[in-house]
């Protein structure tokens, strides 16, 4: 497929760059030794589920594995060209002529199914069609250089629509020769059992600090404020850090720390603030950040109710306030219920066009009524 000129792309985070550009892949060793040992064993699955939480190197990782299949002239593990030995890793040196291609999607051996710019409403739409998947039919159709050997990467499959799925399944089930599929998700059971059963699975962890300290500046971003927090409020995910510097997630987080922290006297007019932030044209983002923010919050206090205090701080003063409004297990268990409830309120809310600046200001009020009755006298 081919990359059409000025087009968003539903699988870029703002301001990183494209799994496909992503020249170093850190913290998933074992996945990619994983896939390694089953390459040289010579007994590749034909389908692989690229699992683990979002942002953490999912697609990074699904790219790489198809740049090396596409350059690699081994026949998964058995030499064509007269020579023993194996290959011990998977990069690919970007100067390559297939990671060239690959980066242009200009590659006729790799296809890509994501979301399709839909013309009409000048906007991406919000699932993978049946007609993205059916695709597929013409891209196998075409006869294949290097052997036959081809890669189809699903970006995400959790996008995928029923009839979607449906269609992808028959190729899981009759794959043609020589083809690897590689299908990105980050709820697998979300996915039809089917599908889930006809991959082998290729779990991502997520990166420890230092690893996404190291992500991020190599993608070119140099973390604003404290790199603990960043780390801690992205939990391991390199995309959720470049999201929450775009959108001053920090400095968001840190508000609702203190706004919170005003309890028992709380503070109507940061109350009122904090809900007109995310009104207005354009603001989507900033309140699915809100959103996402206030329920880590109420996690993280369920946690210190249960578990004690956290040993990083996302926020200046956040373990002293937890440990004030979660102080027993009890209290925690009380602050989890909250979470689910909130987090339900949320979904409808979304569903109904709620007015978003109501919803916040609800949820805050029920947090402050919540903490009259967990908080240490």
């Amino acid at each position: 497929m081919s990359l059409e000129e000025g087009l968003p792309e539903p699988d870029r985070i703002e301001g990183a760059p494209h799994p496909r550009e992503t020249a170093r892949l850190l913290g998933q060793g074992k996945a990619e030794a994983a896939f390694l040992q089953a390459y040289n064993s010579g007994r590749l699955h034909h389908a692989w589920l690229v699992t683990g939480p979002r942002g953490v190197g999912k697609a990074t990782l699904a790219w790489k594995l198809a740049r090396f299949l596409l350059a690699e002239p081994t026949d998964d593990g058995m030499a064509m060209f007269g020579g023993e030995t194996k290959p011990t890793s998977i990069d690919i040196s970007p100067d390559h002529p297939v990671a060239h291609r690959m980066a242009a999607l200009s590659e006729p051996r790799l296809f890509l199914l994501r979301r399709a710019w839909d013309e009409k409403a000048k906007k991406l739409k919000a699932v993978i069609t049946v007609d993205e998947a059916r695709k597929l039919r013409n891209f196998f159709a075409l006869s294949a250089t290097d052997g036959g050997r081809r890669v189809v990467i699903v970006d995400t499959a959790d996008e995928m629509n029923p009839n979607a799925a449906n269609a992808l399944l028959k190729l899981l089930e009759e794959p043609p020769e020589r083809t690897t599929l590689f299908l990105i998700s980050h709820q697998p059971s979300r996915l039809l059992p089917t599908i889930r059963s006809r991959c082998r699975e290729l779990r991502c962890a997520p990166l420890s600090p230092e690893d996404m300290a190291e992500a991020l500046i190599s993608a070119g971003a140099e973390p604003a404020g404290n790199p603990v927090a960043l780390a801690a409020l992205a939990g391991g995910s390199v995309g959720e850090a470049f999201r929450l510097t775009n959108l001053g997630g920090l400095e968001t987080y840190q508000e609702i720390v203190n706004l919170i922290g005003t309890w028992p006297q709380l503070d109507r007019t940061r109350t009122l603030r904090l809900a007109e932030s995310i009104v207005g044209k354009g603001k989507e983002p900033q309140y699915d950040l809100l959103l996402g923010l206030m329920d880590l919050f109420l996690a993280r206090l369920a946690r210190t109710g249960v578990a004690g205090p956290h040993m990083i701080e996302a926020a200046n003063g956040e373990a002293a306030l937890m440990t004030r409004l979660a102080p027993t297990a009890y209290a925690g268990r009380q602050w989890a219920e909250l979470q689910q409830d909130l987090g339900a309120r949320v979904r409808h809310g979304k569903a109904v066009n709620l007015d978003p600046a109501a919803l916040i200001l609800d949820m805050v009020l029920k947090i402050d009524a919540m903490a009259g009755k967990t908080a240490a006298g």
